[in-house]
């Protein structure tokens, strides 16, 4: 789900941001309460606005508000505006231009054939071209999210069923989805036919919740059953009745291998494995293609936590605390003046000085973007007095943009897509720098490489093998060219 005006830029983050996470149950009373809650777990997935829409049997009733979860669904009052036994939540990040109530989810349509309301988690990367289309057949649209393309198709398609209808319009659509539709008749939750972006199913009671992350069912105490897998289309109907098909057939997986690296919550299980576990051992194989003689070894905190941990059990370094991290640091905080002395990297991470001080520290993240982070922290080492920082990253370098529901710099900002390794050391003005090779994270969520004919993961951020077709990005290349070329000349 991103904005169509600028998809991919976020000129304030240094992190890799996965834009959105779903939730939805149908069966269970007070469902927006529940859904709420399983919100709150999700809430790394995208802190920058939060809704929930719910059914009461008759009318549909939404709620939607920026900022997180808490600051908009705190009061019983809240919660009370959406009655019904079924309801779905999402939330998102923005992107340039995105953060405003017209696109903050579920989207909400009347169709000829009733309520319609959908909550996507992903990126339809032909999304600018279907628009054209559909503006030009008399089409208005509401809001600059992708998602709203999925509603107009729905809403076209000649096939005499809902679900035939959302298969209809999904096979025009290329790219990530996990998506969350709620009907009169009940609830649809599928996934692309790659699974690039994950969705589970469990149950609550005599309820069946989906979710991004099996976090969020523990939160809302909730039985994980399993993964939605890739191409599945679940509905659900108010007497509980589940029903499943495959309608695109059965096609070779591609989650998004980033989900063990960063995007899931360590306590998730993704893809059927530990995300802690995953991450663990992607310390543990960095630890045994990137050795290093060191005194301490000491995570950025929280996300290189895990990673650090595998790294220090491998090596026999002591693993130390040599970064404490606030978690006070809200969005609102006041910017301080131009005279000010402490970025704002200091005042969401500070070196702990009795620890490092005198020693040789090995750093370690879970990805360098642009690294202005990188080069922050590591200076915030050497301030504190540490003899040699040496910087050894959870994944591979990160060179290419992701086009599947993740907001990622273009690639002349990706540190990685414009320098090589020796250049980002010197950069980040590191004693050291080491990534994991590609092969070594695959070998880190348990298979035994990489099948380079045909991969097992979306790893195209690291490798720019993109596993569907990129229209709309060929689209925006081929105006770029034509913007280029001299006066005088044409194509």
């Amino acid at each position: 789900m991103t904005n169509l005006t600028h998809p991919f830029l976020d000129l304030d983050g240094d992190k890799l941001r996965e834009e959105c996470g779903v939730f939805g149950v149908i069966g269970l009373a007070d469902a927006a309460a529940t859904c709420a809650l399983g919100l709150h777990a999700l809430q790394h997935r995208g802190q920058e606005a939060v809704g929930i829409t719910s059914f009461d049997g008759t009318e549909f009733f939404t709620r939607r508000g920026l900022g997180h979860v808490a600051e908009n669904f705190a009061s019983g009052e809240s919660v009370a505006e959406l009655p019904g036994s079924m309801a779905a939540g999402h939330v998102r990040y923005s992107t340039t231009g995105g953060s405003n109530m017209r696109n903050v989810q579920p989207l909400y349509a009347d169709l000829a054939s009733g309520g319609f309301a959908v909550a996507h988690n992903g990126n339809i990367s032909n999304a600018r071209k279907l628009r054209q289309e559909l503006v030009e057949k008399g089409a208005i649209f509401q809001s600059t999210s992708d998602t709203e393309v999925i509603i107009h198709l729905v809403a076209t398609s000649r096939y005499p069923t809902m679900m035939d209808k959302l298969v209809d319009a999904l096979r025009l659509v290329e790219g990530a989805y996990a998506l969350i539709v709620m009907t009169p008749r009940g609830m649809m939750a599928c996934r692309d036919p790659l699974g690039i972006r994950p969705l589970v199913m469990g149950r609550l009671g005599d309820a069946t919740v989906f979710a991004s992350e099996t976090v969020a069912f523990d939160v809302v105490g909730a039985q994980f059953i399993r993964q939605i897998e890739p191409g599945e289309f679940v509905e659900v109907d108010f007497d509980g009745t589940v029903r499943t098909s495959r309608p695109f057939g059965d096609l070779r997986p591609r989650p998004c291998i980033f989900e063990h690296v960063y995007f899931s919550r360590p306590d998730s299980i993704f893809n059927e494995r530990s995300v802690y576990a995953s991450r663990r051992a992607i310390g543990m194989e960095l630890a045994k293609e990137a050795p290093v003689e060191a005194d301490l070894v000491v995570p950025v905190p929280d996300s290189g936590v895990p990673a650090a941990i595998g790294y220090s059990q491998q090596s026999g370094i002591p693993f130390e605390l040599g970064i404490i991290r606030s978690h006070y640091v809200g969005r609102t905080f006041i910017q301080p003046g131009d005279g000010a002395r402490h970025s704002s990297v200091a005042r969401k991470h500070n070196a702990n000085r009795a620890i490092v001080e005198g020693k040789r520290i090995v750093l370690i993240d879970d990805s360098i973007v642009r690294g202005t982070t990188s080069l922050k922290i590591v200076q915030m080492m050497r301030d504190a007095g540490a003899k040699e920082v040496h910087f050894r990253v959870a994944s591979p370098p990160t060179g290419h943009g992701c086009y599947y529901g993740v907001d990622t710099p273009e690639r002349s900002k990706l540190l990685a897509g414009r320098m090589d390794l020796p250049a980002m050391r010197e950069f980040i003005q590191a004693d050291s720098l080491a990534f994991i090779s590609i092969d070594g994270l695959y070998r880190a969520v348990g298979l035994a490489g990489r099948d380079n004919a045909c991969p097992q993961y979306c790893d195209a951020c690291f490798t720019g093998d993109y596993p569907t077709s990129l229209t709309d990005l060929a689209l925006r290349q081929d105006e770029d060219a034509q913007l280029k070329l001299p006066v005088g000349k044409v194509a």
